[in-house]
């Protein structure tokens, strides 16, 4: 097998990985909406740590802080317009609170360029050899899985229904196969991926910090404000982990 259908079908079982969020069909509606915040706030903290310990750690090393943090506010200045446009375009007039909230789409588009950046990064490591690709591309994939499930809960949350938000988050999730390709046919030009990397770190940091953060805030109960504090928590956590086992 050539080492450009290695990558495809490397980046094809990796979009599988988008209907690990169907685990949550087997909940009732009513367990559903009592796991959506907490889905949100662990989907905030697992943003925020993938941007810092994972994107930004990654563009500091092969390009320095001065480039890496130009990109990341370039990123997040990015969404902030992005979200306004779609603002707009979705929501000028009175009914505003009953249309799907932007956020969803800003989640999609982070994620889909997060999978390009996946994709590139398996169709280097198929590059090297055929075995570190495989095993690069199970370590992607692990890592995926938790940030699945929390994309779910929130695209839920924001108004999508759960076939819809399976069905988006699936096609975000294949833009993988993208980046492989692009990553094969590109692997020499650096450049390539040291832009894409910090802007993805930006619109990562602003999805948790300007749409899901202060969703947690709204909530009045204490005991419910400490349990979501433990899941944003859990995000971090888990993601840091997977940067420390698979560093």
């Amino acid at each position: 097998m050539s080492t450009l259908l290695w990558i495809i079908l490397a980046c094809i079982v990796n979009g599988l990985i988008a209907f690990s969020g169907a685990i949550a069909l087997l909940f009732s509606k009513k367990v559903m909406h009592k796991l959506l915040m907490v889905l949100v706030a662990f989907s905030a903290g697992a943003l925020l740590s993938g941007a810092f310990f994972h994107l930004i750690a990654e563009s500091f090393e092969n390009t320095g802080s001065i480039f890496t943090f130009t990109f990341v506010i370039s990123g997040f200045i990015f969404f902030f317009l992005m979200e306004k446009f779609l603002f707009w375009h979705h929501c000028h007039d009175e009914e505003c609170e009953e249309r799907v909230k932007p956020f969803n789409y800003l989640i999609l588009w982070g994620d889909a360029i997060h999978n390009i950046i996946d994709g590139i990064i398996i169709a280097a490591s198929f590059i090297v050899s055929i075995p570190f690709g495989i095993t690069t591309s199970i370590l992607i994939m692990a890592h995926e899985i938790p940030q699945e499930l929390g994309n779910f809960g929130v695209l839920v949350y924001g108004g999508f229904s759960k076939s819809k938000a399976l069905f988006y988050n699936f096609m975000a999730q294949m833009s993988c196969i993208i980046g492989g390709i692009l990553g094969f046919l590109f692997s020499g030009i650096s450049k390539f991926t040291e832009v894409l990397v910090p802007l993805a770190a930006g619109g990562f940091i602003y999805i948790a910090a300007s749409d899901l953060i202060p969703e947690l805030r709204q909530e009045k109960s204490l005991a419910k404000s400490l349990l979501y504090m433990l899941a944003f928590i859990a995000g971090v956590a888990l993601l840091l982990w997977f940067k420390i086992l698979f560093e």
